[in-house]
């Protein structure tokens, strides 16, 4: 008999960034409400509704009538505690990296604190994440196949993730924690300050860009998965050598 589930599936939001395709829609939404997901963010569909989208979800259509339409990707994170990012290739810049696998441990460990939420981010069908958009994801998350074929349409990419979501969260018990992780408006935040400050002692220069050493920095800090506490630590820290000043 299935264990009892423990894990509210609604604090795991699927978020599909310029979909092209308005099927590819629907079938991510038949493929989560068969693995009882059921928060959609789309940012930016090129076309949403569609009926093209509600024949391909073939009975999902509460998860598109409810699916939140966003115009950009930090718009879609904007509350949530863990951000992962699917990409099916290796990347120059090596983020935090696992396979579906490792990185729905991870998420099982980041709803273990009462009130976290955790979003799955998936590209467009041509090109996938950008290097910018995954500079907002803590996880680089990769699903293992055929080196020599591979070629994984996003909807059967988050068929494959939510089946082993499913898998995961009824057989995997983590120990409750009260250890609050800063959410993505906190982490961005205190990345515009971190800049800011960096920016103020001019420590940026040819050798140092400001682009290539504020990823770095999103990957160390990412690894960490500071707590909210420590992220106030930190803005302390820099409040002292310069005030935040918002855009």
């Amino acid at each position: 008999m299935e264990k009892e589930m423990n894990y509210t599936f609604d604090k795991v939001r699927v978020v599909m960034v310029n979909t092209t395709e308005p099927g590819n829609i629907g079938a991510a939404a038949r493929a989560m409400k068969n693995m009882n997901l059921s928060t959609l963010y789309l940012v930016s569909p090129k076309t949403h509704p569609s009926a093209v989208a509600t024949a391909r979800a073939s009975g999902a259509d509460d998860i598109l009538t409810n699916a939140v339409v966003c115009d950009t990707l930090e718009e879609a994170l904007a509350d949530v505690h863990l951000v992962i990012g699917a990409s099916a290739r290796q990347r120059n810049v090596k983020w935090r990296q696992m396979d579906v696998v490792g990185a729905c441990g991870e998420i099982q460990k980041t709803m273990a604190v009462e009130g976290q939420e955790v979003a799955v981010v998936f590209g467009t069908e041509n090109s996938g994440l950008s290097n910018e958009e995954l500079d907002l994801c803590q996880i680089l998350m990769t699903i293992p196949g055929n080196p020599n074929y591979f070629s994984l349409n996003v909807a059967s990419a988050i068929q494959v993730f939510a089946y082993q979501h499913y898998v995961y969260s009824t057989t995997t018990e983590f120990e409750k924690s009260t250890n609050e992780i800063a959410s993505n408006i906190e982490l961005e935040g205190f990345y515009a300050h971190l800049a800011q400050v960096l920016e103020h002692i001019d420590y940026f220069e040819e050798k140092r860009p400001k682009a290539l050493l504020m990823r770095r920095m999103r990957r160390f800090f990412g690894r960490a998965e500071p707590e909210k506490e420590e992220v106030a630590i930190f803005r302390g820290i820099l409040r002292n050598i310069k005030p935040f000043k918002k855009d």
